[in-house]
């Protein structure tokens, strides 16, 4: 017996001396190193929250991870499961879209930008048109073989492409230009049509146009052709159900709310709400 207790003592004290070696923690290792939120955001946000991205980090923060598409393509994503912490769309539609299946956290929802709507050429064209009720859009398209296309998002599932299509209605030049439309997946792969002399005109933002100096501005759209063009922000909830919470994703968007966030959406030519 004796025996027996001298063997478990020794392996007692074994253990114990192994847990000797192992340092205390610190009040360092008792918090997760902060990571890089990830923010999928419409392709129309890439120079702007670029910039806001790096003006974050240089604050000390881990730069955000931007995710730049379509804001159907990301909702998608989202639906999919996606592992992201924000999400800002171009339209409160998708926005509504995720947020009725469950992934918004409503309470962090805002309306954080606003744009404007524009018509484009190629630079290098002596287009002129003014934008108004029944304007001849068809034909500065031009006819037959030699005629062009009208650049802009798909009108059924793109923002700017839906946008265009409320205006062209209001404006009474949907039916004549309807089969002329090449709808793309985002807005700035109709702008890059444009750009690249592939379409004669586009619909595009007014932020994509001032970053694309390939492309001029032919006119901008009336306010009241289309619905108000919002840009909502939201967290997501998949990144809140997890624990712990990353606190960085709460604070990239305080930022992009701040002055100093607001300052850069407004260098790129957004509205702020």
């Amino acid at each position: 017996m004796f025996h027996r207790i001298k063997i478990w003592m020794s392996r007692a004290l074994v253990v114990l001396g192994a847990v000797t070696l192992v340092p205390a923690p610190t009040l360092a290792d008792t918090h997760a190193k902060p990571s890089a939120p990830v923010v999928l955001a419409a392709a129309s946000l890439q120079e702007s929250l670029n910039a806001a991205a790096d003006a974050w980090a240089a604050r000390g923060h881990p730069r955000p991870v931007l995710s730049l598409a379509a804001s159907s393509a990301l909702a998608r994503q989202i639906e999919a499961g996606a592992p992201a912490d924000m999400f800002i769309s171009a339209d409160e539609e998708w926005m509504d879209h995720v947020a009725a299946r469950g992934f918004v956290r409503e309470d962090s929802r805002v309306d954080l930008l606003t744009n404007t709507l524009v018509l484009v050429a190629p630079a290098a064209s002596s287009v002129k048109l003014r934008i108004a009720t029944g304007f001849p859009l068809a034909q500065a398209l031009g006819a037959g073989s030699t005629g062009g296309r009208l650049a802009t998002g798909n009108v059924d599932s793109v923002p700017v492409g839906r946008y265009a299509k409320q205006a062209l209605t209001r404006l009474r030049v949907w039916p004549r230009v309807a089969d002329r439309i090449a709808g793309t997946d985002s807005v700035r792969s109709a702008l890059a049509l444009v750009a690249r002399g592939e379409a004669p005109l586009g619909i595009v933002y007014g932020t994509d146009a001032k970053a694309e100096p390939k492309v001029r501005v032919v006119g901008i759209f009336p306010e009241h052709s289309h619905e108000p063009i919002r840009y909502p922000l939201a967290l997501l909830k998949p990144s809140f159900d997890a624990a712990p919470v990353n606190p960085e994703a709460v604070g990239f968007a305080a930022y992009l709310r701040s002055a100093g966030g607001r300052a850069i959406f407004l260098r790129f030519g957004f509205g702020v709400r």
